[in-house]
């Protein structure tokens, strides 16, 4: 069985935890969760460090500076939600380097949203 890709999109673990609490929530009124269900969302819980809500805006945010632009990065900064330069460094590894003060930059956006 093959199923088409209709629509693709970033999301942040975030947003992908909301989706996920929502389709829990439903088939839980129907049955118990499925054993990959109920990891799906443990990691989920565990990894996401601030609301679906803030992650939209914080990913709009980022995507507004001309050193992020793009989707992916901004959905990947705001999943790793850096503290310190070298783990921007890190997630910019394959793409460029940037200066320290395009760093500084992404890092107060993220300081914003910190929960």
């Amino acid at each position: 069985m093959f199923k088409e890709v209709k629509k693709f999109e970033y999301i942040t673990i975030a947003e992908a935890r909301e989706i996920m609490e929502k389709i829990a929530k439903e088939r839980q009124e129907k049955a118990e969760l499925l054993f990959e269900t109920r990891r799906a969302l443990r990691h989920l819980r565990n990894f996401s460090k601030i609301s679906a809500e803030n992650a939209r805006k914080l990913v709009e945010e980022l995507k507004k500076l001309p050193q992020v632009g793009r989707d992916d990065l901004a959905v990947k900064i705001a999943d790793i939600m850096p503290r310190v330069a070298e783990e921007v460094r890190v997630i910019y590894a394959k793409e460029r380097t940037l200066t320290n003060e395009e760093i500084e930059q992404i890092l107060e956006i993220v300081d914003k949203y910190r929960e």
